[in-house]
């Protein structure tokens, strides 16, 4: 507790968009019983706050933490073990930090095809060729910028999260109903759910949130939704050869993007169902092909423009994947080195 009897609130940002942030703003008037019920002691996004005061805490001081993005450097890791040490409960909130989101999809790539992407690629204008350096020796003394790490990883694959809280980022009313119950819970009226627990989410998938009828499964082809003169509004997309991630998406959202003749993309992350998000939407979509032979599925799934998107957008560095042979590679050689 503060001095003024108020329970503590901190919101961190690490390897994200941003989005997460924007979200808690979104939620209205619900922003106001943040206020009358918290104390916001650490809100760099919103607040003039400086690592060191965090640091200045009792452990455990901050009562709930919403740590938003996944860790790519050093700085994400150190704010990982800080917060953690300093929060009775600490939130993965958003997909970045549930389960690496966009950014994991690097882990594709080493981090010299990174820097190659980022500083030599036709949008930048880098005659002498620079990289980052870690460590610069300026007349007024080292300067240190954040290490970047060869693999993306997600919030829990460095700390402890006492919760989860999916989607890209979540829903409004979503955050206001969890703010809602941390509020219930500490004034006693109610009990926060188990640890380990998603919350601000469903449990089972789009599907059983979407409208949309389905039918008979006779996909012959996939194919990009821009590329469709017209689109069935009734009709499961999926079963219209529209590569829909709903099958293995974790519900929660209401099916937003079915119900508005697009795609779901898989931002609430797996099912409550589904151990690999992507293992079971592999097998959700060859389940919809016309074809039984293993020749004919293997063509109708060639179609798929962008398979890895479209598997592990929001999930490859926490699925059993989790990065490419050579990047897992460097990241051993990284901790041998490390160590």
């Amino acid at each position: 507790m503060s001095m003024n009897g108020k329970p503590k609130f901190a919101m961190y940002w690490a390897a994200s968009c941003g989005g997460c942030e924007i979200a808690v703003l979104n939620i209205h008037e619900k922003i106001l019983d943040v206020d009358a019920n918290f104390e916001v002691v650490f809100w760099p996004v919103a607040m003039d706050a400086k690592y060191k005061d965090v640091e200045a805490m009792p452990d455990e001081a901050i009562t709930l933490t919403l740590f938003n993005g996944g860790i790519r450097n050093a700085e994400n890791e150190a704010m990982a073990h800080l917060m953690r040490r300093k929060s009775k409960i600490l939130v993965a909130f958003g997909s970045c930090a549930c389960a690496g989101c966009i950014p994991g999809l690097a882990n594709l790539s080493t981090r010299e095809q990174i820097f190659e992407a980022v500083y030599d690629g036709v949008s930048t204008d880098n005659p002498m060729g620079l990289r980052p350096d870690f460590q610069w020796a300026a007349p007024e003394g080292n300067l240190h910028i954040p290490e970047f790490y060869p693999v993306l990883k997600t919030l829990d694959q460095v700390v402890a999260v006492d919760y989860y809280m999916p989607g890209c980022p979540p829903e409004s009313h979503q955050i206001a109903a969890v703010v809602d119950l941390v509020i219930q819970a500490l004034q006693g009226n109610a009990t926060l759910p188990p640890t380990g627990s998603v919350i601000g989410a469903g449990t089972s998938t789009v599907c059983d949130e979407c409208p949309r009828v389905r039918n008979v499964k006779t996909i012959q082809q996939f194919t990009r939704i821009q590329h469709l003169t017209e689109i069935d509004p009734n009709l499961c997309l999926l079963e219209q050869g529209i590569p829909c991630n709903g099958p293995a998406t974790r519900s929660g959202c209401g099916a937003l993007c079915p119900r508005a003749n697009a795609q779901c993309i898989g931002c609430y992350g797996s099912s409550d169902s589904a151990f690999d998000f992507g293992a079971r939407l592999m097998t959700a979509f060859a389940s919809v092909i016309e074809g039984k032979e293993p020749a004919e599925i293997e063509r109708v799934l060639d179609t798929l423009p962008d398979p890895v998107g479209q598997f592990y957008r929001f999930s490859l560095a926490h699925s059993l994947l989790r990065a490419a042979p050579l990047v897992l590679e460097e990241e051993e050689q990284y901790a041998t080195h490390q160590h």
